[in-house]
């Protein structure tokens, strides 16, 4: 298995890219679409633990849009073969001193990439 086969990482980057713009401008269509549709799709986060593509369709369309913005302080996307990634960013919001951390993976589906797992989690 390769890693990092230039053109998986571009296809990873730019899928990735696409959910770090639709979860700034609160976009919960393409947010929808880029999470895998099935109930073993899971994302913990800072304060949930959502299990199946409902309870985070629930989730996206119960939060408040305001207060979504953040500064990415670093990005690693690793592809895993043509058909697997992991992607992990640290990020901080404005006034908020503490350093966040979202990792999630993507697998290649026949509709394209989709996340099947994802974390998000605050450092102290």
């Amino acid at each position: 298995m390769e890693t990092n086969l230039p053109d998986v990482l571009a296809e990873v980057t730019t899928a990735f890219e696409r959910y770090e713009q639709a979860l700034v401008s609160n976009d919960v269509a393409v947010l929808d679409e880029l999470f895998w549709d099935s109930p073993h799709t899971l994302r913990y986060g800072a304060t949930e633990n959502l299990y199946g593509i409902k309870e985070i369709r629930a989730f996206r369309n119960g939060r408040p849009a305001a207060g979504l913005q953040r500064t990415v302080l670093r990005t690693a996307i690793t592809t895993h073969g043509r058909d697997a990634a992991t992607t992990n960013i640290e990020f901080q919001r404005e006034g908020n001193p503490r350093i966040g951390r979202q990792s999630q993976t993507w697998v290649r589906m026949p509709e394209g990439w989709r996340v099947v797992s994802a974390h998000v989690s605050w450092m102290a």
